[in-house]
């Protein structure tokens, strides 16, 4: 992933944890799936006005930032507040919505990851194939030379017991 993109999933998790909210998790979204968007961070407040206020900071610092929201959602009935940056979208529940919707379920497939993790310099995906196929045919070409290697020899031991 884009390293801006997971910078300002960072500072999103930043402004929802500032706020209080509650049980914040970040999913990144399977690109072989239907997804419309690479994470989902999704958190949880425990009355409209905070709810509201987790929002707020969201889309104040991320504006400072450079990054205006794309679409808000839900503010004024301040239940399930959806917040679309286009790359990643920002779900601020109510208790209940939450446990209702259960995105985590819904998204099974997601990746659940940490705060860590986007801070780690992203792996290009050119850099994880190249690694996938170097490794095993290093033990592919192993294995094919001890095997070619062992009927050989046993068949030479035949040919002299004969």
């Amino acid at each position: 992933m884009n390293a801006q993109i997971r910078s300002q999933v960072v500072s999103a998790v930043q402004a929802c944890e500032e706020k209080k909210g509650e049980d914040i998790s970040i999913l990144e979204l399977d690109k072989n799936s239907s997804a419309f968007t690479d994470y989902f961070l999704i958190c949880t407040g425990k009355n409209p006005r905070q709810i509201q206020a987790i929002a707020d900071e969201v889309e104040l610092r991320l504006k400072k930032a450079g990054s205006p929201a794309n679409q808000m959602e839900g503010y004024n009935q301040a239940d399930w507040i959806l917040i679309d940056y286009v790359d990643f979208v920002v779900h601020v529940f109510s208790e209940a919505s939450r446990k209702f919707y259960d995105l985590e379920r819904l998204w099974k497939s997601a990746r659940k990851v940490t705060v860590g993790d986007l801070k780690k310099p992203a792996v290009s995906p050119r850099a994880l194939k190249s690694a996938r196929t170097k490794a095993p045919a290093k033990v592919a070409s192993r294995t094919r030379n001890s095997v070619a290697r062992k009927p050989a020899r046993v068949t030479a031991h035949r040919r002299k017991s004969s």
